[in-house]
């Protein structure tokens, strides 16, 4: 068969050209014609796209600036990750960050939504909503856009929520982070320190520590893979420039 954008031959399995890299589902979706190589019958039978063509679609149609401007955020999230990631948890390099101060607006707003299924998952809830928003920008840009490469930097930003959340565990049962308001810990009501409460009702709470530790590794695996998912990306889209 020959690709119907740039007439590349290739077998009639392929479900993406592995030249221009359209996928021929979707194309012939959005461009029907009569005398097309696959006809409509054809492509309502037509194999489904796997998860891995998914994943590592570089779009249909790319130019130099864009590619190299992903080419320069994935630099800029390379370094500031690791920057992140070999930062101490004590340290709280991610609550100094700007970034935090985008995850606190989805954390408090978890607060609210939660709050009617109890009082623990109020205070959970705030959690969940920080990681909930780089999730649900992830299936936008994946599954509705199919753009791969923002998508790759949500999941990025999903990885370093976690590396947000790990301070405010190990905080657990010391007490001494400024929360908001003004607030310590120490000195605040039970259930004003999400994490202190949490850990306390689920009897984990002399785990803080060793919690945050795992999450914060769990944060630094998403982060990495993630520059590493998008990076394949752009040099699929560097190569699709010549």
């Amino acid at each position: 068969m020959k690709c119907p954008k740039c007439q590349c031959e290739q077998p009639d399995s392929n479900t993406a050209c592995k030249h221009c890299g359209i996928i021929f589902e979707k194309y012939f979706k959005y461009h029907p014609t009569e005398n097309s190589t696959i006809s409509q019958t054809e492509t309502s039978i037509y194999p489904k796209i796997t998860l891995k063509e998914t994943l590592f679609y570089p779009g249909e149609k790319v130019d130099s600036p864009s590619v190299y401007s992903r080419a320069a955020v994935l630099i800029v999230i390379s370094i500031w990750g690791l920057l992140l990631i070999f930062s101490s948890i004590s340290s709280n390099a991610t609550g100094s960050s700007f970034l935090h101060l985008i995850n606190l607006p989805f954390h408090e707003a978890g607060h609210v939504i939660f709050r009617p299924f109890g009082e623990f998952m109020t205070s959970l809830g705030g959690t969940l909503g920080q990681l909930l928003m780089p999730l649900i920008c992830f299936y936008v840009f994946l599954i509705k856009q199919h753009n791969t490469f923002a998508a790759s930097v949500c999941a990025w930003w999903f990885g370093e929520n976690f590396l947000d959340m790990a301070p405010y565990i190990n905080d657990a049962r010391a007490g001494q982070l400024l929360l908001l308001g003004g607030n310590y810990g120490h000195s605040s009501p039970y259930g004003f320190h999400d994490w202190e409460y949490i850990l306390t009702e689920t009897g984990l709470l002399q785990y803080d520590q060793s919690i945050a530790v795992g999450v914060h590794c769990l944060g630094s695996i998403i982060m990495i893979s993630s520059v590493l998912w998008g990076t394949i990306i752009v040099l699929k889209q560097f190569k699709m420039l010549h």
